[in-house]
């Protein structure tokens, strides 16, 4: 079992920037692929970002490519999304999540969710 808290979220400016922290429980924390996803309201969940256990391999939606960077910290039990040039697009509820096997780009391929978070860009 993992368990995923979320924090980090609020309100900015276009053009700001936000660091995301998915803090992670759980001994086999260091096993799983973790990716975020977000949902802006009326709008399908997404693929942001994804790192794979190690932190060897990431992965970005097109849409935050060169904006957002995803890294690790297995000692700590926690994942960061660093937010940088952020849009109003960028508005949504950001979850954290985390696969047991790869990246998971999908949401059916995911093992478990945080609550998210939320972010709000204005313009």
């Amino acid at each position: 079992q993992v368990q995923l808290v979320e924090s980090g979220g609020g309100l900015v400016q276009a053009g700001g920037s936000l660091r995301l922290s998915c803090a992670a429980s759980g001994r086999t924390f260091s096993s799983y692929a973790i990716s975020w996803f977000r949902q802006a309201p009326g709008k399908e969940r997404e693929f942001v970002a994804g790192i794979s256990w190690s932190g060897g391999t990431t992965y970005y939606a097109d849409s935050v490519k060169g904006r957002f960077t995803i890294s690790r910290d297995n000692a700590k039990n926690t994942v960061y999304l660093q937010m940088n040039s952020l849009k109003p697009e960028d508005t949504a509820v950001y979850y954290c999540t985390a696969a047991s096997r790869i990246i998971a780009t999908m949401t059916d391929g995911v093992d478990y969710w945080g609550q998210g978070t939320q972010v709000t860009v204005s313009s």
